[in-house]
């Protein structure tokens, strides 16, 4: 466990005003700051209506304590919390007294996970996955942090690492102590089968950054078409407010625009673009680029024609999924033509439709929601060295040699979660073979 010298003070509700304001403290000083302010007699993991006081005997308000002793607290020191009236003079005059004691100071931001990770309360894996649940704003969003707070992920990562450790010993343990009588012969021999089963799993995992990214990031959606062709009708018929500019003159639009969407569950980006057309002036000339830029990197491509007054686009992305979208149908009858779909901004015809056909997409993208997948681009980087180190000692020669690349692989692995130690193959070697009795 780290011992702090200094204990911590902060806000750990919601913005104020509100009706209740939390104020929590960690460090060694916190059962002194309570007792001093809410008097003495506080049980342990009882929420405790107190007078609250300051040390010149004025009164600060009334409110709930509790204090929750080391180490079984959420950062494995000693933590108290006051839960006061949610007024901003409340707060303040609360924060005002707290850091008046000597060795209490203003927490810095994510201190409070920062002294839990290192008092081994959260591994770094379960602490970003505890800042994407704090920073959730969808429902996938929050299924997604709450499966890897609760350590899905780091389970997943740390499973791998014991079948590395496990595989380093045997292996090293033919090399150096082969003579020993309860060491087994050829036991390398077993353990690659293995590894190149992990190498397999890790490459099937790394594959499920993408729908990772779509959870925590959105799935983009971006409207093409020539001018005119009902792209802000569109946009703000799906924003369902006046987000973007809509008039009959040809180039509008010059610059991307953008409006989150939750549907069902899923974050989804919407982005309106310049108009297609050949002939521009200098600024439409840059938006059009910017447009077909933003297509080829999306999720989805929107690519809507006026079914009354089709005009050419020219070349729209390839290799991204399309949907060919008719607009202005309240001005076509029961005349639709070649179109995934139909719709009127105007009317809203299509719309519920459309918006229905993205979500399955983006659910779609996202896949089972039993996948653990890899939530960092750090997880990535360090499970994509792990697997070329796991590729190096499958194909390597000297024993010695893939016996190290092994070792780095586990190192890597190690990083992710925040526990690299160099005793834990050792611990292994100890416990099976009984080396040195």
């Amino acid at each position: 466990m780290a011992t702090s010298k200094d204990s911590i003070v902060a806000l750990s509700s919601g913005r104020l005003p509100a009706g209740i304001a939390v104020i929590r403290v960690s460090g060694p000083k916190t059962r002194f700051v309570l007792e001093t302010i809410a008097g003495g007699g506080i049980k342990d993991r009882c929420t405790t209506l107190r007078k609250l006081m300051a040390p010149d005997g004025s009164v600060i308000d009334h409110g709930l304590v509790v204090f929750f002793p080391g180490p079984s607290s959420f950062t494995g020191e000693d933590v108290g919390e006051f839960h006061v009236h949610g007024s901003h003079a409340v707060a303040a005059k609360m924060l005002e007294t707290l850091t008046g004691f000597a060795g209490v100071r203003h927490a810095e931001p994510g201190e409070f996970t920062r002294r839990a990770f290192l008092n081994g309360k959260l591994n770094l894996v379960e602490t970003e996955a505890l800042a994407d649940l704090v920073n959730a704003e969808t429902e996938a969003q929050r299924r997604f942090a709450v499966r890897n707070a609760e350590g899905a992920q780091s389970g997943l990562y740390s499973g791998w690492r014991r079948r590395l450790i496990h595989a380093r010993a045997m292996i090293e343990a033919e090399i150096d102590f082969a003579d020993e009588e309860d060491v087994p012969g050829s036991v390398s021999k077993a353990v690659w089968t293995d590894v190149a089963t992990m190498a397999d799993e890790i490459e099937r995992h790394i594959q499920g950054f993408k729908a990772a990214e779509i959870i925590r990031d959105g799935f983009e959606v971006v409207i093409l078409g020539a001018p005119n062709a009902g792209k802000s009708s569109l946009f703000n018929a799906l924003a369902q407010r006046e987000a973007a500019i809509v008039t009959d003159e040809p180039g509008t639009t010059r610059d991307l625009l953008e409006v989150v969407l939750d549907l069902h569950g899923m974050r989804v980006r919407v982005v309106d673009t310049a108009g297609l057309r050949e002939a521009a002036g200098k600024v439409e000339t840059i938006g059009i680029e910017r447009a077909r830029a933003k297509a080829g990197g999306a999720d989805l491509v929107l690519l809507l024609e006026d079914m009354v007054d089709p005009q050419p686009v020219g070349a729209v992305p390839t290799g991204v999924p399309l949907l060919r979208i008719g607009t202005k149908a309240d001005l076509m009858g029961a005349r639709r033509g070649p179109y995934d779909l139909a719709i009127s901004s105007k009317e809203g015809t299509g719309i519920s439709e459309l918006l229905d056909e993205i979500a399955g997409r983006a659910a779609a993208a996202v896949g089972g929601a039993g996948d653990i997948l890899p939530s960092r681009l750090r997880h990535v980087e360090l499970l994509k060295e792990a697997k070329d180190f796991l590729s190096a000692a499958l194909s390597g020669q000297s024993l010695e040699l893939r016996a190290e690349e092994l070792r780095v692989a586990t190192d890597r692995l190690g990083r992710i979660i925040g526990a690299v130690d160099v005793e834990d193959m050792l611990d292994v070697i100890f416990s099976q073979f009984c080396i040195g009795k």
